[in-house]
């Protein structure tokens, strides 16, 4: 189980948005890669990181911040938000990303991701983010016909490294993580999933260490991390503990 701390970038400030709404966002920290380095002192091994401007604009105005904390760091870290070209997957591993997060194309351009895998085996990540289990895409500003499950089962078996299943419904409000839904994706499917949307407390951890929520890759953690409705360390522990177990 991997626990992803996550950095949300927008105008080159660390903030936490509300239902995943642009204009509803929270600035917890102006340098990112302080908040980077803080995360990684904490003990997490990878780091989750969102580019928010290029997601719903294509933005490059990020781009030298996260290159920052690429070099100023050591955890490994996956990187979305408007990556939506070979070029730009290129781009962002040669830099130093561990992996790729790619979003919107897998709804409009499969054949691109279907490339990608082939091109960067075990670096191309997939973000599933819906609302009552239809996705939506372009920064979770567009919503489509198409059912979470349905567009997972076309990317099995080509070398895809994770699913990252969001519940935009949860996002950023500290509603508690949507298990149920997403270990019926991750029951369906032989890519690996990581749960995301509104992780609130360690009883969500206890949750996921589970035997029946085993079958996740990782959580993600946003506003309950900056909130300090959750100790890093406890959590970190609590996932440790479990691997001796084993």
């Amino acid at each position: 189980m991997i626990l992803y701390p996550a950095i949300d970038i927008k105008n080159n400030e660390c903030v936490r948005l509300k239902l995943g709404q642009m204009d509803q966002s929270t600035i917890y920290n102006r340098n990112p890669t302080d908040q980077a380095i803080v995360f990684q002192e904490l003990g997490f091994d990878w780091l989750h990181i969102v580019d928010l401007d290029a997601a719903v604009s294509s933005s490059k105005i990020n781009i030298d911040t996260i290159l920052e904390i690429v070099n100023k760091t050591k955890m490994s870290i996956q990187l979305g938000g408007g990556i939506r070209d070979l070029k730009t997957i290129e781009f962002w591993l040669n830099a130093g990303v561990d992996s790729v997060i790619l979003g919107t194309v897998a709804v409009n351009k499969p054949d691109l991701v279907i490339e990608a895998a082939k091109n960067f085996t075990n670096s191309i990540s997939i973000a599933l983010d819906s609302r009552d289990g239809y996705i939506s895409i372009e920064g979770w500003e567009k919503p489509t016909n198409i059912r979470v499950e349905d567009l997972a089962k076309k990317y099995c078996d080509i070398g895809i490294r994770s699913i990252i299943h969001t519940d935009i419904n949860r996002d950023g409000i500290l509603k508690g993580l949507n298990i149920d839904e997403s270990r019926s994706l991750a029951s369906s499917i032989s890519i690996p999933v990581v749960v995301s949307g509104g992780l609130k407390s360690i009883e969500d951890i206890n949750k996921l260490m589970l035997p029946e929520n085993k079958i996740f890759m990782g959580a993600i953690m946003g506003r309950a991390l900056y909130d300090k409705k959750i100790d890093p360390k406890e959590a970190l522990n609590l996932v440790k503990n479990i691997k001796k177990d084993k």
